[in-house]
């Protein structure tokens, strides 16, 4: 086992006199990149759900939407065993190999002649993803000696942060000259970037004994993708179709069998017991539902703007810059409200501003002008950077100092969770009522309970030739109030989880140690 300097850089690299290890600017260069990549795949390519919809490939809303929520759901659901495997195998060594399938995730999607190839290549991608984003901090760390530290994990929040607006913001610029196969293939290059930077300059970090627990992380993947599944073809099968019960029905029992296992083992993935402090509870269920209502956000903007305001691309990438503005703005603020008064008026607030930007959202139609559409981001912007810090503190904070990686991985799983569960919940109920809103000649023959996709609507409609203007109008009449009533929905469940976080979050000192718990 390899041993730590006392700045904590890696064995045989000196330090600089101001304290930093040689060359530690190319590596947070190249280890920002790769973060920023990460989350800009997750969050750009709602950019092309339209050309998606009326491609070659010709899926269905439903296949769209696993399209996006593929890599996802891979993420989220490899991101605590994947930090295992870089304590286990080496930090570098692990990053390199997620770029590595970065890449060839990338390419495959770009290629990919039928959708179940882009959904296999896309869950490639989220593999890479998966084993970049936890090994990254530790390797931006290293490269700081200890007093500069915080500095280090302030950057690479930053860049966590702004690497979904950069994913919309490149990808706008991608679709505005290309189609949607250049939005996947874009990434290769710049991952082939961040691999030969971090092989050149990144500093390798001691390894240590983590047992990597492959059953509880297939138990965990077939229990999200049960609920997802039955979501997202739930209006397509019949909410009572066998094979939709099935899913739901089969994510219940391996959710059982999953803390059934985990509860048995010495090294679990995840310690169900965890979920007994109140803390816990709230905070992961206040970060899924605020990034549920997010990812709602991101799902509506691409089509809102290009396809019912008629935006270029560009400018629709840019559609979202104002809510990491105002993210990053509020964030500080909420840790110094959250010392001066406590988390949980803080946290109920920023929660209530959410819910009021998606009612704010629902008003919007096809003559909105985008300083108030703006607005409306801006609002939920506010109430995402006020809740968010005290609630990924609350996670943090319910676990004892050893299970600190726990509590990490638990927020960092809630927040990529919640972006799949919003693409799927809200995509699926935005399809279902946009398509009983249309005009009955447009709707789809047997009725319109699979749902419709804007896209190929409207690209039917300017097809027809005479009469396509008026027809058109309506379209996009038919999808702001689609918009409207699915942002009520998610509002309202916003709502309701809210006053569950509420009420199980408590001041510090009211945490008590949970019998029987491990300490």
């Amino acid at each position: 086992m390899s041993t730590v300097s006392p700045t904590g850089a890696a064995p045989g690299s000196a330090t600089a006199p101001g304290g930093r290890r040689p060359g530690a600017g190319t590596a947070a260069a190249a280890l920002g990149l790769c973060v920023m990549l990460v989350f800009g795949l997750g969050a750009g390519v709602n950019l092309a759900v339209g050309r998606l919809a009326t491609s070659a490939l010709h899926p269905s809303p439903t296949e769209v939407l696993w399209i996006i929520d593929s890599y996802l759901i891979v993420f989220g659901c490899l991101l605590i065993p994947a930090g295992a495997v870089g304590d286990r195998y080496g930090r570098k060594g692990a990053l390199l190999t997620g770029l590595a399938l970065m890449v060839t995730g990338s390419l495959a999607s770009a290629v990919a002649p039928t959708v179940p190839l882009l959904l296999a290549a896309r869950a490639v991608t989220g593999a890479g993803a998966a084993l970049i984003l936890p090994n990254s901090l530790p390797l931006l760390i290293s490269c700081y000696p200890p007093e500069k530290r915080g500095h280090a994990v302030a950057l690479w929040t930053a860049l966590s942060g702004g690497g979904g607006v950069a994913g919309n913001v490149v990808g706008g610029a991608v679709l505005e000259y290309f189609d949607w196969q250049a939005l996947f293939a874009v990434a290769a290059p710049l991952a082939v970037c961040g691999l030969a930077a971090t092989a050149a300059s990144v500093p390798r970090v001691p390894r240590h004994d983590h047992v990597i627990d492959t059953g509880g992380v297939l138990l965990l993947v077939v229990t999200v993708c049960g609920v997802l599944f039955g979501i997202i073809e739930g209006p397509e099968l019949g909410w009572t179709s066998p094979g939709v019960l099935l899913a739901f029905g089969s994510a219940a029992g391996f959710l059982l069998v999953f803390c059934r296992y985990e509860l048995r083992r010495r090294h679990p993935l995840l310690d169900p017991r965890v979920f007994r402090r109140p803390g816990m509870r709230a905070g992961t269920l206040g970060i899924t539902v605020s990034f549920v209502a997010m990812y709602s956000v991101f799902c509506l903007n691409g089509q809102y703007l290009m396809d019912v305001k008629d935006y270029p691309a560009v400018l629709a990438g840019l559609g979202t810059a104002p809510l990491a503005v105002v993210i990053f703005l509020v964030s500080p603020l909420a840790a110094r409200l959250a010392d001066r008064f406590g988390a949980r008026p803080v946290v109920a607030c920023g929660l209530l501003v959410v819910v009021a930007g998606l009612g704010l959202f629902s008003l919007c139609g096809p003559a909105t002008p985008y300083l108030l559409y703006a607005g409306c981001i801006a609002v939920v912007g506010a109430g995402s950077g006020l809740s968010n810090p005290p609630l990924s503190n609350a996670v943090v904070t319910s676990v004892p100092a050893h299970q600190a990686g726990v509590g990490s991985g638990v927020n960092s799983f809630s927040r990529e969770i919640g972006g799949a569960l919003g693409f799927a919940v809200f995509g699926t109920l935005l399809n279902t009522r946009f398509a009983a809103a249309l005009p009955d000649g447009l709707r789809l023959p047997g009725g319109s309970a699979g749902g419709q996709a804007l896209g190929s609507v409207l690209h039917g409609v300017e097809r027809s030739g005479a009469g396509a203007e008026p027809l058109s109008a309506q379209v996009r009449e038919a999808f702001a109030t689609g918009m409207a009533e699915s942002l009520r929905v998610i509002g309202l469940v916003l709502l309701i989880a809210a006053f569950l976080v509420v009420t199980w979050l408590r001041p510090r000192r009211q945490q008590q140690r949970i019998p029987g718990e491990k300490q």
